[in-house]
């Protein structure tokens, strides 16, 4: 029986020129580079030049992508950006990102689920193409969570970067089976009762301002294992997979002890879990496709290779893709 399938035709990313090590945030607020390692696995993070938005992280990782795919534009009918820090109010940043790429055809806009958003935003992009509503979907994930940080807070300044990824969704014809190629299963979670767990203390209607970012670390960790195998399990349930067939575990990258913590409760090999927290920080909804995107470009991911994207932020929100490569 054939079925249609969102598969995935390239990738791209893009992080911003300022890196901020450790030792640099080490001058401005009571920390260290020996505890910020030994409690997130933090290196280093990226951080946006002054007056560089969302929106333009966001349109170089999608150029990446659609260089990758070979296609321009033209080709693609929908842009959907996962972010909770956007340029405006309003409109969506998306829109930006389509005037900025030269679309004046399609439709675009933005998908707020926090570090869930990425996931969130690849479940409704294979949605739509399933549905006839789009044929060619970039979707992105762009954050510059820096410019809502509280730079004396230490337990939330060094956890934080800014970075974009993003991937082009094609529509192909699949048999129905877990071989073919493409998304095979997603499943979303939410539950508002956590809210200020994890939270911006501002907002448009709320407060009118941007507000910063406040959390509850402890009890963050206390739920994210548990609601990340819960989506993960269900991923298995729904096409007979265990943690044996994945090819590559790729999930959120918001802290070392979690993404560890729940691959060791998956039982899925540390060889194959993908890991650029050191690197990038916690970039929210811009994590996942940076971290597919990188290991894309160093080779490891290949075609037909299964993934699993997993991901929990504020909210709680939290979901999983299982895909074919």
């Amino acid at each position: 029986m054939s079925v249609v399938r969102s598969i995935v035709a390239g990738s791209g990313s893009y992080l911003p020129e300022k890196i901020l090590t450790n030792e640099d945030l080490a001058k401005i607020v009571d920390t260290s580079d020996e505890w910020i390692v030994q409690r997130t696995g933090i290196k280093q993070r990226h951080i946006a030049a002054e007056g560089q938005v969302t929106s333009d992280l966001a349109t170089e990782a999608a150029k990446r992508a659609l260089e990758s795919a070979g296609r321009t534009p033209d080709d693609i009918d929908t842009i959907i950006l996962a972010t909770a820090t956007p340029d405006n109010t309003f409109p969506a940043s998306a829109v930006t990102v389509q005037a900025n790429l030269g679309m004046t055809h399609g439709y675009a806009f933005d998908v707020h689920a926090v570090c869930s958003g990425f996931v969130y935003a690849l479940t409704t992009a294979d949605a739509y193409i399933r549905a006839g509503l789009a044929k060619r979907c970039l979707v992105i994930g762009a954050e510059t969570f820096s410019r809502i940080l509280d730079w004396e807070d230490r337990t939330t300044c060094v956890l934080f970067g800014d970075g974009a990824g993003a991937v082009l969704l094609e529509r192909a014809d699949g048999e129905g089976s877990t071989q073919d190629r493409g998304i095979l299963t997603s499943h979303l979670r939410s539950d508002g009762r956590h809210k200020e767990k994890l939270f911006v203390d501002g907002g448009p209607s709320g407060t009118q301002t941007v507000g910063h970012v406040r959390m509850e670390g402890r009890e963050v960790f206390k739920h994210a294992v548990g609601m990340i195998t819960d989506v993960i399990e269900d991923a298995f349930s729904a096409t007979g997979f265990s943690a044996d067939d994945l090819t590559w575990f790729i999930p959120h990258q918001a802290n070392k002890r979690i993404i560890d913590a729940s691959a060791k409760k998956l039982k899925i090999a540390p060889e194959k879990v993908v890991t650029t927290v050191q690197w990038h920080g916690n970039t929210s909804a811009a994590s996942i496709p940076l971290a597919l995107d990188t290991a894309v470009r160093d080779g490891r991911v290949k075609k037909n290779d299964l993934l699993m994207l997993e991901a929990m932020g504020g909210g709680f929100t939290w979901g999983s893709v299982l895909l074919r490569w």
